[in-house]
């Protein structure tokens, strides 16, 4: 079942504490300051209110801001004032950020930022590199946003601006989140927690409360996420901030359904919907429908051992009492459930939010399945399927083109440069030696031997460097992707529908990296997974990565393979029987054991990155392998029921009846048994 935390950081607020600006608020403001500006003189005070209106402008009309910004720019710039032109800048920074022209924003972030760093000002380096961190951060480019975010920090820090230290470190710490670094974003998160507690922030103090219970929930820690989502919860209660409840309400609700406690889920769901609606918040109110209709479904599937009919009261939540009545009888529920995923498709419509819509379109498709109306069902899957695709292939696609990389060898630009250089001074010898050998009447032959020496010399040294980067790039990617980057410059992230997906993890791992020691513990790994390379390229096989000591590859990509789940199927085979091998005769001190899992369906694969780039795939089939390897047993192959349609007639397979899989619900596995059948 997927399930999403409603996250309530803002990464990219603009509003960090400034120093430079008024905080200007609503039209009325506006209009008090366009009285004042026919009555200015062509002066300072005039590129002051113009930098005012078009501050005030951004969040309400980008476009009378911009004109605003570049009327206070003018003006600015006739003065000569670095400090006004600075400010006219960030104004003009922020109005493109709100009509989304990041790069527009950021040319004229980094035009007040290096005006501030000339002029030493630490409050506008701290407000401008918090924004330039924005931006980076909102086109994915994290480890810009992290540089930025840290000049901002220490900037904040010199100054001691406690506001901005906690804004800027729940930045850092969102940052953080998204690259799934939990410990670092836990980090972060409790050092904005100090800051606002610190300088009596509560409104601070419960946003960063919540995230430090989203790290939780990442993490699968349960209990914490609940202490302080419930801590969070109660400070924005204490504030009367609905959108807070609201979300927090949501968080709540999602661990609950994630520990199959759907009836406390129900409880905590529905109050997240009463404040969506409260608000006006149709992303929120689409995502709480979707979640309360398959918490209807989970009731359903997973019926408590002694059915209870009223939510019981929650030990941390002292504030609340329920006597939500849960309705009797299985179809009621699923009607339930119906009734409120069809409104969850309607919201999600409305908010424009397509990864809500594919997923309510799933639990539809399941609730209509459990009702016995499988017509329904059907419609419901291929809508969900149409808009699952839609995500991935424009969504991510998006994603990945907002971090494409400029093919470049930087060995091969030494080399150029190089070359250039040597070009320079090969032509400065043939200018001297032809004046010199003209003279004595024998110049000209000797000059242009001399010249072709360098160029010959050069030119090789250029091939050999090329042929070099272009074997660490094929090294890196997939031959078809390598070709594309040097004859486009650009990768285009496609969408692969047949493809078989093996996850490896060793079993025990951690036991025996205790035993091992740091050099025996690297040595071992990297003959474990230089020999797993060696089956991956036997059997055509794509390896993405190593994580950890996991291993993960897929079959079918680029290059569309129709016996893609066999040569999955024959490579894990060959694994399982290395490491088997390996462990008889070093025994569980010096290696390790492995288990295998093996899904098929389809993928998107991609360039992230831009610095240590790397080829990477995504969906819901990687997922499913993952948990088809976390459910298998050492020494053994676990498949889904997908890859076992697909391979069954070639191998064969012990049915291991219907297993929980975390996060899937129950599905139908298999063990593959020794060899094949034909």
């Amino acid at each position: 079942m997927l399930l999403r935390l409603i996250v309530i950081c803002v990464l990219l607020s603009l509003l960090c504490a400034s120093p430079v600006y008024p905080q200007l608020h609503g039209q009325d403001k506006i209009d008090s300051l366009l009285k004042e500006l026919p009555r200015q003189k062509e002066d300072t005070n005039k590129v002051k209110l113009l930098n005012n209106l078009s501050f005030g402008y951004c969040s309400i009309n980008s476009e009378e801001g911009i004109i605003y910004g570049q009327q206070g720019l003018e003006l600015a710039s006739k003065l000569g004032s670095e400090f006004l032109i600075a400010n006219a800048s960030s104004c003009l920074g922020m109005n493109y950020w709100y009509k989304s022209d990041y790069q527009k924003a950021l040319e004229n972030y980094l035009k007040a930022m290096k005006i501030f760093e000339k002029i030493g000002s630490k409050a506008g380096i701290n407000f401008i590199a918090g924004n330039i961190g924005n931006v980076y951060g909102q086109e994915g480019n994290y480890p810009k946003a992290l540089e930025y975010y840290f000049i901002s920090l220490k900037a904040a820090e010199e100054i001691g601006d406690k506001g901005s230290i906690a804004y800027v470190n729940g930045n850092i710490a969102t940052v953080y989140f998204y690259e799934s670094d939990f410990p670092l974003a836990l980090e972060y998160y409790m050092k904005s927690l100090k800051s606002n507690e610190e300088i009596g922030d509560k409104s601070g103090t419960a946003t960063s409360t919540g995230n430090i219970g989203n790290v939780y929930a990442k993490e699968n820690n349960y209990p914490k996420a609940l202490e302080y989502y419930f801590k969070a919860l109660k400070l924005h209660e204490e504030e009367g901030y609905k959108h807070g409840i609201a979300s927090v309400s949501g968080n709540i609700g999602t661990v609950y359904n994630l520990q199959q406690n759907y009836r406390q889920a129900l409880f905590w769901h529905l109050k997240g919907l009463q404040m969506a609606e409260a608000i006006g918040g149709k992303f929120s109110e689409a995502i709480a429908l979707c979640n309360i209709g398959e918490d209807y479904i989970g009731i359903v599937t997973h019926p408590p051992d002694k059915a209870k009919m009223t939510i019981a009261q929650e030990p941390h939540a002292t504030p609340y009492h329920s006597d939500l009545v849960i309705p009797k009888g299985r179809a009621t529920l699923l009607h339930k459930a119906v009734e409120y995923l069809d409104k969850a498709v309607v919201v999600s419509k409305e908010a424009g939010d397509i990864d809500n819509l594919q997923t309510s379109y799933r639990a539809l498709s399941t609730a209509d399945s459990l009702l016995g109306d499988y017509k329904a069902a059907l419609n419901a899957f291929m809508l969900h399927t149409r808009y699952r695709d839609s995500v991935f292939s424009k969504e991510n696609a998006r994603k990945i083109m907002q971090q494409q990389m400029k093919y470049k060898y930087e060995k091969v630009q030494d080399s150029l440069a190089l070359v250039n250089a040597k070009k320079d001074d090969a032509a400065a010898m043939k200018l001297q030696r032809q004046r010199s050998y003209t003279f004595l009447g024998v110049g000209g032959v000797l000059a242009l031997a001399v010249f072709s020496f360098f160029m010959f010399r050069n030119n090789k040294l250029l091939g050999n460097e090329k042929e070099r980067s272009d074997e660490l790039l094929l090294n890196i990617l997939p031959s078809e992707v390598a070709r594309e980057l040097k004859e486009k410059g650009t990768s285009q992230a496609r969408h692969y529908d047949n493809v078989t997906v093996l996850f490896t993890d060793f079993v025990n791992f951690t036991q025996a990296s205790e035993s091992m020691g740091a050099q025996n513990l690297i040595d071992e790994l990297h003959t474990c997974f230089k020999k797993f390379d060696e089956i991956s390229e036997k059997y055509n096989i794509e390896k993405i990565k190593t994580i950890g000591d996991a291993y993960l590859a897929v079959a079918g990509l680029p290059a569309a393979d129709p016996h893609h789940a066999e040569n999955i199927v024959n490579a894990a085979q060959d694994i399982v029987a290395f490491m088997d091998d390996r462990l008889a005769k070093m025994g569980t001190e010096r290696t390790f054991q492995v288990r295998v899992g093996i899904h098929s369906g389809s993928v998107v694969a991609g360039i992230v990155g831009v610095k240590k780039f790397a080829y990477d795939i995504w969906g819901d089939t990687v997922n499913t392998a993952a948990r088809m390897e976390q459910n298998s047993e050492a020494g053994k192959i676990n498949i889904s029921q997908t890859t076992y349609e697909l391979v069954k007639d070639k191998f064969a397979c012990e049915y291991r009846g219907e297993v929980e899989a975390k996060g899937k619900g129950v599905m139908k596995m298999y063990y593959l048994t020794t060899g094949a059948t034909s």
